[in-house]
């Protein structure tokens, strides 16, 4: 009975994270696809992936974007079924995928075009393009195509996916400048290099925290600066030099990007001759940070 009556708040949570994240996938669905008839179609600019080819089949043949799009996604939703996380990732991917075929056709026909000046539509395109393949990617799902692709990368080999995704998108648009004329396709890669780095932030988070080490004959000072400047935790790492192969103290520190300057001065004021590495770091969770969430 108690064993029941524990799982019942685990189980409520987890419904109510699916939900979240279908929201989520719905929201960056519908995003893009508003996209395609605000920004890029009016302005003959080369969606990336497979919408991108729906787009030149409709340039060329007159097809609906919509339709071309989901038919070509088929193969690689058997390709996610596989090696993607089996048909968790086929049920999510199907729904986002539909949502936004439907709604890319849909859309033509009410929202407004929008033509103007070529750096509105680029940047905006691929600002627009980028949140909804980041909330997409948050709810766990995917919009198909290059993004399937990227994802297969980003969870086997350890490779980004804001990266990822912008090369394979440039190869096809590169390649589509064989139908249509090379400016198109020019203001498209913009569009894919924004795109490429705004889903990141929005998948991932903005880098908000800065992770410091600190190697320092001083330090203990530096310890106790920090704790009572900056009110932050030290976690002291036992290393030994490459060369001389002598014991020596690693401070291993985590700051809000507020507090690095601050953090720098108070190092250079008791040792200027610290060695000192400063990287980001996109997710901080725990004490002094954001809560820790229950993993999906």
């Amino acid at each position: 009975m108690q064993k029941t009556t524990a799982l019942r708040p685990q189980g409520t949570a987890k419904m109510l994270r699916n939900i979240q994240e279908y929201l989520l996938i719905t929201l960056g669905a519908l995003i893009l696809a508003a996209n395609v008839p605000l920004f890029l179609e009016p302005n003959k600019v080369i969606s990336t992936g497979i919408t991108g080819i729906g787009m030149l089949s409709h340039y060329l043949w007159g097809l609906p974007i919509g339709m071309v799009t989901l038919v070509l996604n088929i193969p690689l939703f058997i390709l996610g079924i596989k090696w993607g996380g089996g048909i968790k990732f086929l049920i999510r991917t199907i729904f986002a995928v539909l949502v936004m075929t439907v709604a890319i056709d849909l859309f033509a026909r009410i929202l407004p075009p929008i033509k103007s000046d070529p750096l509105i539509y680029t940047l905006f395109g691929g600002l627009l393009d980028g949140i909804g393949i980041g909330l997409v990617l948050q709810g766990r799902g995917t919009t198909g195509g290059t993004d399937i692709v990227a994802q297969l990368f980003n969870r086997h080999k350890g490779l980004p996916f804001g990266p990822i995704y912008i090369a394979l998108n440039s190869v096809i648009l590169l390649t589509a400048a064989l139908v249509v004329s090379i400016e198109p396709v020019l203001y498209a890669l913009i569009v894919n290099f924004v795109s490429g780095q705004v889903a990141t932030v929005v998948q991932e988070g903005v880098s908000y925290a800065r992770m410091v080490f600190v190697i320092s004959q001083e330090h203990e000072a530096i310890r106790e600066a920090v704790f009572n400047n900056l009110g932050r935790g030290i976690t002291l790492l036992t290393a030994h030099g490459g060369y001389t192969k002598e014991p020596r103290s690693i401070l291993y520190i985590v700051v809000s990007y507020t507090q690095i300057t601050q953090l720098k001065r108070l190092i250079a004021e008791i040792d200027p001759q610290a060695f000192v590495v400063v990287s980001q770091a996109h997710e901080v969770l725990g004490e002094g940070f954001q809560p820790i969430r229950e993993a999906g």
